[in-house]
């Protein structure tokens, strides 16, 4: 198997294959896997695709997701894993790391170089063979890093936000009042200061959608 041929496959869905690993003990990737290949989703493009295909009823993003991924891993003979199986949940944050340049950012997403906070996890491939052309992950400092003025901490409404830690009631309250509507429906303020990745920006569709999932889970 090699990678494109996994990333070829995607990107009729929407989806790309974010890089991969070789799981090490310490992972807590299931089984006995040679390589492990992430799946998620940047910028746009798969919104389209779930609104064409998606079916009514709760938790249609991971339902939607199970059933393409469940396809295209038993296309390719693979074991899918999800982000939302559990508990207890696999650590796809840390196999993130692994697998491509993404690094936590002062508001504690996932920050990626290219796609900055516009990004997703939607589930993983694993492979009992070796994948070949997998992707380096090594050689890319964090873009926060370089971000002296960090407006993602200064943005929030509520001051959600301080770098080390994430007032969750405050920001979901904020979000029930008439005044967090520019939040909830276009995406959180202090996800959109951040200057990277500004061309991968969520529609706004796509943004309340996620937005609205996230409150009713509050």
């Amino acid at each position: 198997m090699h990678y494109e041929t996994i990333a070829a496959r995607l990107a009729p869905l929407g989806l790309i294959a974010r890089g991969g690993f070789q799981p090490e003990a310490a992972d807590g990737v299931p089984g006995d896997p040679a390589v492990v290949v992430m799946i998620g989703n940047a910028g746009p493009a798969m919104w389209p695709v779930f609104g064409a295909q998606r079916t009514p009823g709760p938790d249609a993003m991971n339902r939607w997701s199970r059933q393409a991924i469940d396809a295209v891993a038993t296309e390719l003979g693979a074991a899918a894993l999800y982000p939302f199986d559990g508990p207890p949940w696999y650590p796809f944050q840390r196999w993130a790391q692994r697998a491509e340049p993404v690094f936590p950012s002062p508001i504690g997403m996932l920050i990626h170089p290219e796609h900055g906070l516009w990004h997703a996890y939607r589930g993983a491939l694993a492979f009992d063979a070796a994948v070949e052309g997998l992707p380096d992950p090594g050689g890319v400092a964090s873009p926060c890093e370089s971000c002296a003025d960090k407006p993602c901490l200064t943005t929030c409404p509520v001051g959600a936000f301080d770098g080390k830690a994430y007032d969750m009631p405050a920001c979901a309250g904020h979000l029930r009042r008439p005044e967090g509507a520019d939040c909830l429906d276009l995406g959180c303020r202090a996800r959109r200061a951040c200057p990277v990745g500004r061309e991968a920006t969520y529609l706004p569709s796509q943004a309340a959608y996620h937005m609205a999932a996230f409150l009713g889970s509050c």
